[in-house]
């Protein structure tokens, strides 16, 4: 794929869409930004602390979780491009299915806060599917749900399960990178969609 392509554009078809590219023409330093995001972690000029198999089958399950079917599928094309990807995406697929919820869930500190607490599914990946994946990638995907899905119960002992499975320091920031970047770049482009549409 050219590193000249913007990928929010091509994913809400900006080209084909006056009103779209007027919108995003708005926002220029928001649009190179996140393009430049979009590059540092899928066209990296160092993969070897999360391989680009990892960051793609990564993206196409928080993409699963989100519901965004589009995105999802640019994203697994992505994967399937890689090594492996596509048994991968296969398995991705199942687990995503299987665990769709609504959120984010989880508990706030003692205070204020606290009547916003909402109790809500866990996860945990099955031994077959965890085996199918690798240590690294399933505890990459258990991670990514509990950052969807359980954002307020993240805990320390989360990133010792990360390091356990062999992700480094480096690799962890990576990981968290790409689940904000994803959360980020399906609400601009949810966000656009709307606004073409109006």
């Amino acid at each position: 794929m050219s590193s000249t392509a913007d990928i929010i554009d091509q994913l809400i078809g900006a080209a084909e869409s006056p009103k779209a590219e007027a919108l995003r023409e708005r926002r220029p330093v928001t649009r190179e930004h996140a393009q430049k995001s979009w590059l540092a972690l899928f066209q990296p000029a160092d993969a070897s602390e999360a391989s680009l198999t990892e960051r793609y089958a990564v993206a196409t399950f928080v993409a699963a979780l989100h519901g965004e079917t589009q995105i999802g599928a640019f994203y697994a094309e992505g994967l399937a491009r890689q090594e492996g990807g596509e048994q991968i995406a296969t398995v991705i697929e199942a687990l995503a299915g299987a665990n769709k919820a609504i959120g984010p869930y989880g508990h706030y500190p003692s205070g204020p806060l606290s009547r916003e607490d909402l109790d809500g599914p866990g996860w945990t990946i099955a031994v077959e599917q965890r085996a199918a994946l690798g240590p690294r990638l399933a505890a990459a995907l258990q991670h990514a749900h509990l950052l969807v899905f359980h954002p307020r119960d993240a805990r320390p002992e989360a990133l010792q399960a990360l390091l356990d499975a062999g992700w480094s320091a480096t690799g962890i920031v990576t990981l968290s990178q790409l689940v904000s970047f994803l959360a980020f770049q399906i609400r601009v482009i949810a966000g656009l969609k709307v606004l073409t549409a109006a």
